[in-house]
């Protein structure tokens, strides 16, 4: 493996642990309001990269099929969609909106907070993870400034989401070591799904666009299911909205410029 693929794959881990870390600077507990504009940034990101970083490419290599080329991009996208809702259905977790505090049988109410962020981190472990192997095979419509683009924004997407899962737990009372420790714990399945995406679809090149939308797929129903609800909910949920829309231009403005 190249020394541009591996700091691709890393920077996203880098991104959520930089977040984890905001437990030793801010304060105990992050505000409703700030914690929306934390969300919608992030779901920003996460709708632009997934069209210009994952369905376009999807759609550009698939092109020699002329006017069937939507099929690839229909058909991982619909299964990335089936993935994450199954992996949301068996995997006991907790939703983003809800609160730490209080006694649960069961999985404890932290453990489930972690699944949460976990369940969030695979597909965009997965979309670097693809990109990248789209690069490396020369795949149409991706390239290695494209990749990094990616990389980069899902970097900067996970910076509030380290923090979003580190300092509700510091406010349940937990040491502030430890929630550091989970945060970045919550991001180290993000280099690993990766990796492992980047040897299947080396190993099938003619799936890498299913796996592109896959990815794409995969990470909208993240946004769709978590994050869009959590940014709109309550009194200030216009502070979401533009966070949401500087979150995506952020993106669209990466993409352009380094792909």
């Amino acid at each position: 493996m190249n020394e541009q693929v591996l700091t691709g794959i890393l920077l996203p881990f880098l991104g959520t642990s930089l977040g984890a870390a905001m437990v030793f600077v801010l304060k105990d507990k992050i505000s409703d309001r700030v914690q929306r504009m934390l969300t919608g940034f992030a779901a920003g990101v996460m709708v632009a990269a997934s069209f210009w970083s994952l369905l376009a490419p999807a759609l550009e290599s698939s092109r020699g099929m002329g006017k069937l080329s939507f099929i690839p991009a229909s058909v991982g996208f619909l299964i990335g969609i089936g993935f994450l809702l199954l992996l949301d259905t068996v995997t006991p977790h907790m939703h983003m909106d809800e609160q730490v505090e209080g006694p649960e049988s069961g999985l404890k109410r932290t453990t489930k907070l972690i699944l949460a962020v976990t369940l969030h981190n695979i597909p965009e472990g997965m979309a670097v993870g693809v990109v990248y192997a789209g690069w490396t095979a020369g795949e149409v419509g991706v390239s290695q400034t494209a990749a990094l683009a990616l990389a980069l924004g899902i970097a900067l997407q996970n910076f509030p989401e380290g923090a979003i899962v580190s300092m509700p737990l510091r406010a349940a009372g937990m040491p502030k070591a430890k929630t550091f420790w989970y945060g970045v714990l919550s991001g180290a399945v993000e280099p690993v799904s990766s990796l492992i995406t980047i040897a299947a679809a080396s190993t099938v090149t003619f799936v890498l666009p299913y796996m592109l939308a896959f990815a794409a797929g995969a990470m909208l129903y993240v946004v769709v299911e978590e994050l869009i609800p959590e940014m709109s909910e309550g009194e200030h949920s216009n502070t979401g909205t533009i966070a949401f829309a500087l979150g995506f231009v952020l993106m669209m403005i990466l993409d352009v410029v380094l792909g």
